[in-house]
């Protein structure tokens, strides 16, 4: 069975075939490249079977799964497939074409998926003792939140606060750089002026970085501390205000001529920190 006009045209259980870029589909799919149609779908686009099997593994919604004409044989994007597919998925066989206008580059992944987008409720948020969240003001770069959110899953973080205008975490840079963990990380978001009066009920220790912290990163007693990193804009750091609604300010040092570090690496130095006692003494964290 070949290019459905319509989602309407589907039926579940459907393994359909799309050859056209022009497709109705297809040109929805494309359209979640951009931020309102993100917004108004509610959905995203994530491009590759770890990804695919992430969101299964998760129980995210996903809504349509489209893979390549020359995977059709593959017993592993069979499995995911059948899996999505028992969920109530759309399921797309595609034209290496069609897939190249939607992943929107040459050698594109050979599966991709529309996912729904899940938000945490902030205001339902109860930190339990020894737990670290993040909370990022006004990110700007995709990269840069993806590959934090990659390391707040790498550490245990319990989830990231997007704090004012922080770049979308949805958009398909963003979820590229996060390698799955945008399905393993609670995310919610806050105004500043929503923050603020939030952070008046955390439990535990806050904390940011900034120029002119005065506490070397190392020093505070972290073990056991339920903690709430706050990291700032990549050009601004944190504004006055969040900075000084934090417990302490630290800084990491610099040794060459670099006044600071990216706010992904950053963030990692922190958060490892922060986390250290609460990995196994293996030889490598000590």
């Amino acid at each position: 069975m070949s290019d459905p006009a319509s989602e309407a045209d589907w039926r579940p259980g459907q393994v359909r075939r799309i050859d056209a870029t022009s497709n109705p589909l297809i040109k929805r799919i494309r359209g979640l490249a951009l931020k309102k149609n993100r917004d108004e779908a509610g959905e995203f686009l994530a491009e590759g079977l770890k990804l695919l099997t992430d969101a299964l593994d998760g129980d995210w919604p996903v809504r349509v799964v489209l893979y390549a004409a020359e995977a059709a044989r593959d017993a592993a994007v069979a499995a995911v497939a059948a899996r999505a597919r028992a969920r109530g998925a759309m399921v797309l066989e595609a034209s290496r074409k069609v897939m190249e206008a939607v992943g929107r580059r040459d050698n594109p992944q050979t599966v991709m998926a529309v996912v729904a987008q899940r938000h945490a409720d902030a205001a339902a948020i109860r930190p339990k003792a020894g737990e670290l969240w993040i909370g990022l003001d006004r990110v700007r770069d995709p990269g840069n939140l993806g590959t934090i959110l990659r390391t707040a899953d790498c550490v245990g973080a319990a989830g990231v606060l997007l704090i004012g205008e922080t770049t979308d975490p949805f958009s398909t840079e963003a979820v590229r750089a996060t390698m799955g963990s945008v399905f393993h990380v609670p995310l919610a978001r806050l105004s500043q002026a929503e923050f603020l009066p939030w952070r008046k009920s955390w439990p535990g220790l806050v904390a940011g970085t900034h120029l002119r912290g005065s506490v070397d990163y190392r020093a505070p007693a972290w073990a056991g501390e339920t903690v709430l990193l706050l990291m700032g804009n990549e050009q601004r750091g944190l504004p006055d205000e969040l900075a000084g609604a934090c417990d302490v300010l630290c800084r990491i040092p610099m040794a060459g001529q670099a006044d600071s570090l990216n706010l992904a690496s950053a963030t990692a130095v922190m958060a490892y920190e922060i986390r250290r006692h609460a990995f196994p003494q293996e030889g490598l964290l000590a």
